[in-house]
C-alpha cells in the first residue's frame, strides 16, 4: 500500500508559495524493482538515442530550465540538535536530560555500494553531505533523505513512503499484531537499503505513539534491527509536536501574529499553539507557548467508532469525543488575544487535511505541488468535510485522493479536524505536507553547521 508522499513527488520540499511550481517533472519511485532499491530521481532528463538528435538542441535548453527552477525552490525549515555518532549521528532531543540513541544502519548483505549526491551547482569532485530522516508510525512509514543548499534550506534527493497501518488491532489488544508488524518491516528493510545505498553523514530514525504504547513495541524494535538492520528511537510526544512545527517553519508568513499547528497522526494528534506577537526568532520552534497530545488518532479512533460506514450520528460521537479530551488541555486558551485578528490561522500537517485538500481541487491524481501550502478558508473546509460525510464507502474508494487505503479512515481524521475548529475557530486553514522529517533533517543539518561555511551561506 503506497502512501502519496511528503516530499516524495518534487526535488525540494517546504517552499512557501502563492502558485504551484512548474509541472512537468519526473517522480521518483517509492519502492523496489526486481528486488533492488529504486535509484532516486536526479531531476535530470533520459538521454535520447541517434534518433533523437535533432531534438538534442531543445533537450538542452529544457534541462537549462529545470536546473533554474530547482535553485529557485527554497525550504526554509531548521531548528535544534545535538549528538554525534561513530559512522551515522543521530540529532538530540531539545529536553537537556534527554539524548537519543545512536542511529544505526547496519551492513546487510544485500547492501549496495555508495553513491554519493552532487550539487548541480558544483563540480562532480565536491560532494555534499547526505542527510537522512525516518518516521515509523501507526499508519505510514516514510523516510527523506537530502542534501543542504543554502542556509536553512534542503533539496530532497531520494523518498519512500507506505502505508503499513503498524498500529492495527493495538486499541483493542494493547500490542502490534503479527501481520502489521510483518508489513512494517518489510518497508523499513527498503529503508534500510536506500540508506545504506549512500554515504549519509547523519541519520534519525524515529518512533512514534504505536511502539510508544504497544506492550510489544520494544520488542519489535529488536526485531526491526536484526532484520532491517535499523536501529530507531521511541521518541516522546513533546518531542514529535516539536519536530512537527520545525518542518512546517516556511508555511507561517512573516506577518502572521499566531498559529495553531496540529498534526493528526495515526495513534495521536499533536497540537502546538505558536504566538509571534513578539520579536519573532528564526525558530518558529521557540515561539510555542502550549502544546498537547492527544491519545488518539485516525486509526485508533476508526477502530473504536468504525471507519467503513460512519453514519452522521456516528460522526457526531467522534467529534464529541475529541471535543472532550481537548476541553481538558489547560493551555488551550494562551492565543485569545489573537484569535479574533486576520493574522491568525490553523496550519495542518497530516494525511486527513491533504486528502481533504486534494478532494477539494477535485485532483484525479494526487499533486503535492499543488496541496503543500493551500490555503483553505472556512466555507471551503466545511463543504469538504459536509461532502466527506455524505459519502459511503465505496464513494470515498473511488476518490483518487482517498482510495481504499485511506477510505476507512479520513472521517476519523476529518471528526479530529471538526474538533479543533470548534475550539480554535478561524477563518483560514493553511494545508502542509510536510511535517516530522522535514523537521528532523533541519535539526540535523543546523547540529551538524552544514550552513555555516566560513561565515557564509552554502550556496
Amino acid at each position: 500500500m503506497e502512501d502519496h508522499d511528503t516530499g516524495a513527488g518534487a526535488p525540494e520540499v517546504g517552499v512557501s508559495r502563492a502558485s504551484p511550481p512548474p509541472s512537468g517533472q519526473a517522480s521518483p519511485s517509492a519502492g523496489r524493482q526486481n528486488g533492488r532499491p529504486v535509484q532516486p530521481w536526479s531531476g535530470h532528463g533520459q538521454p535520447g538515442d541517434a534518433s533523437q538528435h535533432q531534438n538534442g538542441q531543445n533537450q538542452k535548453a529544457k534541462t537549462r530550465k529545470r536546473r533554474k527552477r530547482r535553485r529557485g525552490r527554497k525550504v526554509f525549515v531548521r531548528d535544534d540538535a545535538q549528538l554525534a555518532a561513530a559512522g551515522l549521528s543521530a540529532a538530540a532531543d531539545s529536553a537537556p536530560a534527554s539524548r537519543p540513541p545512536e542511529a544505526i544502519v547496519a551492513p546487510l548483505p544485500s547492501a549496495a555500494p555508495s553513491r554519493p549526491e552532487q550539487d548541480v551547482r558544483r563540480s562532480p569532485a565536491q560532494e555534499l553531505p547526505v542527510f537522512a530522516a525516518l518516521d515509523l508510525g501507526t499508519n505510514n512509514c516514510r523516510l527523506l533523505v537530502a542534501v543542504p543548499t543554502r542556509h536553512g534550506q534542503f533539496r530532497v534527493i531520494d523518498a519512500f513512503s507506505r502505508i503499513v497501518r503498524l498500529g492495527e488491532g493495538l486499541t483493542a489488544n494493547g500490542r502490534l499484531g503479527q501481520p502489521a508488524m510483518d508489513r512494517a518491516v518489510e518497508a523499513l528493510k527498503i529503508c534500510g537499503d536506500k540508506l545504506r545505498s549512500r554515504k549519509i553523514r547523519k541519520a534519525r530514525l524515529i518512533a512514534t505513539e504505536a511502539c510508544r504504547t504497544a506492550a510489544n513495541g520494544a520488542e519489535f524494535l529488536d526485531r526491526v534491527e536484526r532484520e532491517a538492520g535499523l536501529k530507531l528511537e521511541i521518541i516522546d510526544r513533546q518531542t514529535e509536536a516539536r519536530l512537527a512545527v520545525s518542518g512546517c517553519g516556511s508555511l507561517v508568513d512573516r506577518d502572521t501574529q499566531g498559529v495553531v499547528l496540529f498534526d493528526i497522526g495515526g495513534g495521536s494528534s499533536e497540537i502546538a499553539l505558536i504566538d509571534l506577537t513578539g520579536h519573532r526568532s528564526p525558530r518558529l520552534a521557540n515561539h510555542i507557548v502550549s502544546w498537547t497530545s492527544l491519545p488518539v488518532g485516525v486509526v485508533s479512533l476508526a477502530e473504536r467508532f468504525g471507519g467503513r460506514t460512519v453514519t452522521r450520528e456516528v460522526f457526531a460521537a467522534m467529534v464529541e469525543d475529541v471535543a472532550v479530551r481537548l476541553h481538558a488541555f489547560d493551555g488551550r486558551d494562551r492565543l485569545s488575544h489573537v484569535l479574533a485578528s486576520p493574522k491568525f490561522h490553523l496550519l495542518g500537517t497530516s494525511g486527513t487535511v491533504t486528502t481533504l485538500a486534494g478532494v477539494h481541487l477535485d485532483l484525479e491524481r494526487y499533486d503535492r505541488r499543488r496541496v503543500d501550502g493551500l490555503w483553505m478558508d472556512r466555507d471551503s473546509v466545511d463543504r469538504m468535510v459536509e461532502k466527506l460525510v455524505g459519502w459511503d464507502f465505496q464513494q470515498r474508494v473511488a476518490k483518487p485522493c482517498i482510495g481504499a487505503d485511506r477510505a476507512d479512515l479520513v472521517l476519523a481524521g476529518c471528526a479530529i479536524l471538526e474538533a479543533i475548529r470548534a475550539v480554535w475557530p478561524s477563518e483560514r486553514l493553511r494545508v502542509a505536507d510536510r511535517g516530522l522529517r522535514e523537521g528532523i533533517l533541519s535539526e540535523l543539518m543546523a547540529d551538524d553547521g552544514v550552513w555555516r561555511s566560513n561565515g557564509r551561506d552554502r550556496r
